[in-house]
């Protein structure tokens, strides 16, 4: 009692009556409402089944509900209408009104059969001085009976310094009253009053009696009023003025979120949802400007944030604005860069992270940025608050509320305000997803488009490639047969005449000649097709290999016109020389017969294209590492939309002269082929019956190399003969050892293999090689502490040491020559480069 006297005095129990009307099914649903929301957490619940029944009989009008946690509190009580009771006792003759001491039990007012004809005044409270205040009354109480003492001792001790609820718990229980008050089942049941009661309008935030009073000591609580509402000509009952007002704003705030998240749903046009939420959030938390503002590149919450710079981290621009009147200035379009709209880079680290920054006062706030005071000036904003919008785990923008008056923002606008950031976030995170999925789709449809048309290309390719393939049968089946029938016919008719009877006619010696001349000439004509034939093969598989040389310019060129010129004499060609070679620059270095296999095409087309009277010139130019060969004719010339075709396999071109030429069309195709292989290039220049210019430009060829790796070899060959001695290898990995001393013992070495790094100094010094090979990382000791042991040590054989490594720079060769190797060679290991290493080591030159 003395503990309670100090805090509250002298009190009423029960608590004053309030003024809103329920049934006891509905206050009995609240109950179990208050309940729920605690579901899960250590709680105290009291009822007033903890009084005894002599208690009771005192307050037999009294139900109250008090739960108590650690992120939750409230009180519920409520007293039976004095008339409900009285009405009920009329009714109920000779029944005692509210104890029965026989039966140990409330008979009346809460029989069953009468429950649902009671009508209770009924309050409720979330004030944490008001609950600990009540609940002491009801336990001291319990205590001056001496019943449930002990519980009552052990309450008391958990009950001190009572917590504001926890504010998500808060919303959870207030929207869910909402429903059950304004719920059809209930809110015709709610209250029926009588034309004699006098409803209190507009009365929110009037105090009533106080809770529990001695002495002078108040605790204030909201009256419940109720006042009139009417929809469709019904009276609806309103719960008490702060709450409603809560519960409304609530409500209105839920729906907004709603209707925002249904257009988020519906409708893909983010300027639409964006432009519309900033209108109807500006109404609904009455702010005289809100505005979205977006960055110019979206800033990363993991690794780009440290990379944000003093030139991209307040770049942005206003891009949504909705103001509550036309007297509040537009900041529309503003784009910031002038380094003062925003604190500078801690600030942008800040609303990285989901930061909300709410500012009552900004002149009090940004008094030391100056700047930021005259910018808050101009646009006439005395607070703000302010809300990241964060996209896929990046800084998109800001959700800025703007007041043209000081003004402390409320937790619930707060949170309101996030929400409505989160919501923008995904709509924002759709739309980017939309256009992305737009972008994949464009790209698809180009793919698909150009592999359609890839495909149509390959399918009119492989139908000409076809057709390219039955015209090449057919021109091989008569260039092979043609020969091939002089052949077997000339060589049948000596055969015959060879064996003829006695007395029979001699073939003339000239005849035979002529016989043999036309089968020499075939057999030639057949190997230079089977030669053209497998040249473009190897050529086309990536077979073909330039055997490089040097060779005389000069020489080449006037072999070639020795070649050709009885040709040309016979099909009455003229065909000429012209060489422009300076002496010194005679020498050539490529492929001598691949070289030669291109003019012979050339000159061969050129002799075999020209009509009788006609005539051919080759002309060859050295300029510099460039070797210019040029074949000139005066034959039929070739036409602009034959060009294409004439560098292609098995074409040739139509026209009544080619009909009455024989070949192949694989000459030209071979040659285009054989200069690219050079890195040359061959063009044409051509004018129907004028002639053709057939141009080769080839560029000297690189001969150092190869040889000198040719040489290189032959000399490590003849080295690897004098190697001698034996060869400690450290090395851990059992794979490159083997392969290391497979290749050292096929040179003539002895090769000790020691794992460890360990106990390889002492084993060294026992061993006395001519070489130890030692990787840089090892386990026990490493490469650098063998090393330097090696060299301390007074040792009459100084072995050489060749250093394993996984590093090839300047820096890295460096520190190996300065710890005491000889050499090194990097990891994966060159047997070739291995056995060169230690021949310089080993060899003595």
């Amino acid at each position: 009692m003395a503990i309670l006297s100090k805090i509250t005095g002298d009190a009423q129990f029960p608590p004053a009556k309030p003024n809103l009307i329920l049934p006891l099914n509905t206050l009995e649903l609240l109950s179990q409402l208050l309940q729920q929301t605690t579901q899960g957490l250590k709680t105290i619940l009291i009822t007033e089944d903890i009084l005894a029944t002599t208690q009771r009989h005192k307050f037999p009008d009294l139900k109250f509900t008090v739960v108590i946690s650690g992120e939750f509190n409230g009180l519920l009580w409520g007293t039976i209408l004095k008339e409900s009771s009285d009405n009920q006792s009329q009714e109920k003759e000779g029944t005692q009104k509210y104890y029965n001491p026989q039966s140990n039990s409330f008979t009346f007012p809460f029989s069953r059969e009468n429950v649902g004809n009671f009508k209770f005044n009924v309050g409720l409270t979330f004030d944490p001085e008001a609950i600990t205040l009540f609940v002491y009354q009801v336990l001291n109480i319990i205590e001056e009976d001496n019943s449930n003492s002990a519980i009552a001792s052990q309450i008391k001790s958990k009950i001190n310094n009572l917590k504001v609820n926890n504010a998500n718990l808060q919303d959870e229980f207030t929207w869910k009253l909402l429903k059950l008050l304004t719920s059809n089942e209930n809110r015709d049941a709610i209250l029926e009053q009588t034309s004699s009661q006098k409803i209190k309008e507009k009365k929110s935030y009037s105090q009533t009696s106080n809770l529990l009073s001695r002495d002078d000591s108040r605790v204030d609580i909201y009256e419940l009023s109720v006042s009139d509402s009417i929809l469709n000509n019904q009276q609806y009952p309103l719960v008490c003025k702060p709450i409603e007002q809560a519960l409304n704003q609530k409500l209105e705030q839920e729906i907004l979120l709603n209707q925002v998240t249904t257009k988020i749903r519906q409708s893909l046009e983010l300027p639409e949802i964006l432009s519309t939420t900033v209108e109807q959030v500006q109404k609904l938390i009455k702010v005289d400007r809100l505005l979205i503002y977006q960055f110019d590149c979206s800033l990363s919450l993991t690794n780009q944030t440290n990379k944000i710079t003093t030139e991209n981290q307040r770049k942005g621009t206003v891009k949504y604005e909705a103001l509550a009147s036309e007297k509040t200035s537009s900041v529309l379009g503003l784009s910031e860069g002038e380094n003062c709209f925003f604190p500078p880079h801690n600030s942008i680290v800040k609303y990285s992270k989901t930061f909300v920054h709410a500012i009552a006062d900004t002149e009090v706030v940004y008094g030391k940025f100056p700047c930021l005071v005259e910018l808050m000036q101009q646009h006439q904003v005395k607070a703000k608050l302010v809300v990241s919008i964060i996209v896929n785990r990046q800084l998109w923008g800001l959700l800025i509320a703007h007041h043209c008056s000081i003004r402390e923002w409320q937790d619930n606008e707060k949170r309101f305000l996030k929400e409505i950031a989160e919501h923008l976030a995904i709509a924002i995170y759709q739309a980017q997803l939309y256009e992305e999925l737009q972008k994949q789709k464009q790209t698809l449809e180009k793919q698909v488009a150009r592999r359609t048309q890839d495909l149509y290309d390959t399918l009119q390719a492989a139908e000409s490639a076809n057709r390219t393939k039955s015209e090449f049968l057919a021109t091989m089946s008569h260039e092979l047969r043609t020969p091939l029938t002089c052949v077997i016919g000339i060589s049948s008719t000596l055969l015959r005449w060879s064996y003829g009877n006695r007395g029979a006619k001699t073939i003339p010696i000239q005849k035979q000649r002529d016989y043999l001349q036309i089968i020499h000439d075939s057999g030639e004509h057949l190997l230079e097709l089977i030669n053209d034939i497998l040249d473009l093969s190897q050529v086309e598989a990536g077979k073909a290999v330039l055997n490089i040389g040097n060779f005389s310019l000069s020489k080449l060129s006037y072999e070639l016109w020795q070649t050709f010129r009885e040709k040309a004499e016979k099909n009455e060609v003229k065909l000429t020389l012209e060489q422009t070679i300076n002496p010194q620059l005679d020498l050539f270095t490529a492929d001598q017969r691949r070289v030669k296999q291109i003019l012979f095409n050339l000159l061969s087309n050129g002799i075999k294209f020209t009509p009788s009277g006609g005539s051919v010139i080759l002309k060859v130019i050295r300029d510099k590492n460039t070797a210019i060969f040029q074949v000139e004719d005066t034959g039929i010339g070739i036409s602009e939309e034959q060009k294409p075709l004439l560098f292609k396999k098995f074409q040739q071109l139509d026209s009544p002269y080619n009909r009455q030429q024989s070949g192949t069309g694989l000459g030209l195709a071979l040659t285009k082929q054989l200069v690219e292989l050079h890195g040359g290039i061959v063009e044409v220049e051509s004018a129907v019956n004028f002639g053709s210019t057939f141009t080769v430009k080839l560029p000297a060829q690189k001969l150092s190399l190869k040889n000198e790796e040719l040489t290189q070899k032959e000399e490590n060959s003849s080295n690897i003969l004098s190697l001698q001695g034996s060869v400690v290898l450290i090395e851990q990995e059992e794979d490159i050892a083997t392969v290391i001393c497979d290749i050292l013992t096929a040179a003539g070495l002895k090769v000790v293999w020691i794992i460890e790094g360990s106990t390889a100094v002492e084993q060294t010094i026992l061993l006395q090689p001519v070489a130890v090979i030692v990787d840089m990382q090892l386990p026990g000791m490493d490469g650098v502490e063998i090393i330097q042991q090696l060299r301390t040590t007074n040792s009459s054989e100084n072995p050489k040491i060749l250093v394993l490594t996984t590093f090839d720079t300047e820096i890295d060769r460096e520190y190996c020559y300065t710890v005491g190797a000889d050499e090194y060679l990097t990891k994966p290991i060159n047997l070739e480069h291995l056995l060169s290493k230690m021949i310089d080591l080993l060899v003595v030159r």
